[in-house]
């Protein structure tokens, strides 16, 4: 399955909700609570086959709440750095 696609299953929906409840539902850049986005921070992925792994998988630390706005801005501005496990 293709890394979108892994972001419409239930897994990732619990995952996504966790992350927005602990963020106070709000962007933590610019406090809007207007079409959230939960961002990972990073990618990792296994070493051996080269593929992300599960993005419900990966602690809470790596992932945060942005706004639409400030995730796309965000990733203009910043590479997302990719670490293999």
């Amino acid at each position: 399955m293709d890394y979108k696609n892994l972001l419409l299953t239930k897994a990732w929906k619990i995952k996504r909700q966790e992350i927005i409840k602990r963020d106070k539902g709000m962007c933590v850049n610019c406090k809007s609570k207007r079409i959230l986005n939960v961002h990972h921070k990073q990618y990792h992925y296994i070493m051996k086959t080269g593929n992300k792994i599960n993005p419900w998988s990966y602690l809470p630390q790596y992932l945060v709440t942005l706004c639409e706005s400030c995730h796309k801005d965000g990733h203009l501005q910043y590479k997302i750095q990719s670490f293999g496990i």
